[in-house]
């Protein structure tokens, strides 16, 4: 098994129930960046800003970047990194990449601009998403990165040298693309901190995921009733794996867009956290 069949499953089993919930307690964001048939709720005082997203709609967003990806050419094995902040549309690039038969890259948020270049290099990474917390530290790289074929822009009004992902994807398909692979194909490139240098990379098969999967739920015990709240970033596996135990279990998690420890409380009080990270 690899770790996409889970997705794939849980969309067949649970498909209207919610998997995904973004939490952002400090704003409200504008309407046009995001995606279609995703909740949304405007915040309040009293309900912060959320967005909500089923299993079904989880695995069908997974498929359309996937598509996407395919459509322009990429073989299996091709690099595609992510930059980004913990967001609704995060897991769904994740798994959509990896459904197209190419290796994720989750890249550090605190990176600049030369640790971009220095990591984007290393793994030979040819297409990158990022969000619009990063477009200054990208600007400055445009001439230093020329592995790079593609760039995606999660938001609005990206740069010119950028495609916006939004507009693209609602033109692929949201079935299954055909592409097979195995446990022993790899599947992710994870970087070192760089405490002591620059990050180092860490090659990953999909055993090494679906390892992780069923490691984690057997640790913390997930159920289908337990909410998940993931409080560190994506990019790191000390979130995503730990995730992933809820992915195995099918039980939601909540991301939280920015960190204030008075959010954690009223969080805990709302959506029955049963599991922080």
């Amino acid at each position: 098994m690899v770790i996409t069949e889970l997705l794939e499953r849980n969309s067949r089993l649970y498909g209207g129930e919610c998997a995904l919930v973004e939490i952002n307690p400090s704003e409200s964001r504008d309407k046009a960046v995001t995606w279609r048939e995703a909740s949304l709720i405007e915040g309040t005082q009293d309900a912060p800003y959320r967005r909500e997203m089923s299993w079904r709609s989880f695995d069908r967003r997974a498929n359309r970047f996937a598509n996407l990806l395919l459509s322009r050419g990429l073989k299996r094995g091709t690099k595609v990194g992510i930059l980004m902040m913990n967001c609704l549309e995060y897991l769904p690039i994740y798994f959509g990449i990896l459904k197209a038969g190419c290796i994720v890259v989750p890249m550090n948020f605190r990176y600049s601009s030369e640790e971009i270049t220095y990591c984007l290099d290393l793994a030979d990474v040819e297409v990158l998403v990022f969000g619009p917390e990063f477009i200054e530290r990208m600007d400055a790289i445009q001439d230093r990165i020329p592995k790079v074929k593609y760039q995606f822009f999660i938001g609005k009004n990206g740069p010119s040298y950028t495609e916006n992902f939004f507009d693209l994807m609602h033109f692929f398909s949201p079935d299954v693309p055909p592409v097979l692979f195995t446990e022993d194909d790899f599947a992710a490139i994870y970087f070192s901190s760089g405490t002591t240098g620059f990050p180092k990379a860490i090659l990953h098969k999909h055993r090494s995921l679906i390892s992780s999967c069923i490691v984690e739920q057997k640790h913390h015990g997930q159920t289908r009733d337990d909410v998940f709240l993931c409080i560190p970033p994506l990019y790191h596996t000390g979130a995503k794996m730990h995730w992933f135990g809820s992915l195995l279990a099918g039980s939601r998690a909540v991301l939280l867009k920015g960190v204030k420890p008075e959010w954690y409380g009223f969080l805990c009080l709302g959506p029955r956290i049963s599991w922080m990270q």
